[in-house]
């Protein structure tokens, strides 16, 4: 929290996207014998998995264990997991976007509000817990695409041939994830990230024409109550742009460099990142070696927090995880 304000510390913080997963031998035995979308609302569960990921590898921030698209339920559509999401009713018609609801009470979430608490209640006192929310163009992207997807043929359709019904849209899915963060930071977190993992796919000028507004919009909404992280990957032409979307930190991903990635969104913001997941499959000197040079690109400025450049893979060994919270602790303090 006080990385967040660029305030000095002692060392570096950590913690790592998709902390709580598959290659966590302990969240495999909680998770197993239950349905992904049983899981997810089964706060018992989820509660386990996120406190046993923040002390099993040591890092300094706890992150909720939930999923971006289950605020696209209270908005009025199907969701459930082969493995990953598949939205069942997807908006491709002008009839399906119009039809989407105004959301001003997320309460059929409250399964993440349950999380939130017991977490909260047996985290370590000085150990911060992070909500977090998909950005309302990734979510749009799945509830019109139905899925993931690798062009965007829908959604560009839809943002392209009917501007007035997209920005509609959106500020529709940004109002409810701004209530259901305020909610979460309401409840026990004590800042939040909003992910943008689909935005790559937009051009600069895309992006700030049919992305900016809206999740600026959101952000402004949320900040009064606590910390936004803001984290966009695939495109690092992005970044200006980024930057003007207000967010208390920027998390950068692997494809640019931390140093030139500080200097483009300004140094006055927070920054989070960003080594290449991959690097936790090489032999220990060369991790060591692309964690420093990550660390080093920070050259000391308060304000770095040290992340991957995305999530955590099913692969990766655990002891290579823990490993890198390690190096990262005792290169920074030095």
């Amino acid at each position: 929290m006080r990385t967040l304000r660029r305030e000095p510390t002692e060392r570096t913080p950590v913690w790592l996207m998709r902390q709580a997963g598959r290659y966590l031998p302990e969240y495999a035995a909680v998770r197993r014998g239950h349905a992904f979308e049983d899981f997810c609302k089964r706060p018992d569960l989820s509660a386990q998995v996120t406190l046993e990921a923040q002390a099993i590898l040591g890092v300094d921030a706890a992150i909720l264990f939930a999923d971006l698209p289950t605020i696209l339920e209270p908005l009025g559509f199907t969701l459930t997991y082969d493995p990953g999401p598949v939205i069942g009713n997807p908006a491709r018609s002008a009839a399906d976007v119009d039809a989407v609801k105004e959301v001003e009470d997320t309460s059929a979430l409250g399964f993440v509000y349950d999380t939130v608490r017991a977490v909260r209640k047996q985290l370590p006192a000085d150990i911060p817990l992070l909500g977090f929310g998909g950005c309302p163009f990734t979510l749009a992207s799945y509830a019109i695409e139905g899925g993931s997807s690798r062009h965007y043929e829908h959604t560009k359709r839809l943002m392209y041939g009917d501007p007035d019904r997209w920005h509609a849209f959106l500020g529709k899915i940004g109002r409810a994830v701004a209530v259901h963060l305020r909610r979460q930071l309401a409840e026990g977190c004590q800042a939040v990230q909003i992910f943008d993992s689909w935005a790559g796919a937009l051009s600069p000028g895309d992006y700030r024409r049919f992305v900016l507004p809206h999740t600026k919009a959101l952000v402004e909404a949320v900040r009064p109550h606590g910390p936004v992280i803001n984290f966009l990957t695939g495109n690092p032409a992005l970044l200006p742009a980024l930057a003007e979307c207000g967010a208390d930190c920027v998390g950068l991903d692997w494809r640019v460099d931390l140093a030139d990635g500080w200097a483009t969104v300004g140094h006055d913001v927070a920054i989070q990142g960003n080594l290449d997941p991959t690097a936790l499959y090489a032999p220990l000197p060369e991790l060591k070696r692309q964690t420093a040079a990550v660390l080093e690109g920070a050259a000391g400025r308060p304000g770095h927090i040290f992340n991957l450049g995305h999530g955590l893979l099913p692969t990766h060994d655990a002891e290579a995880v823990k490993g890198l919270v390690k190096l990262v602790a005792d290169l920074s303090a030095r």
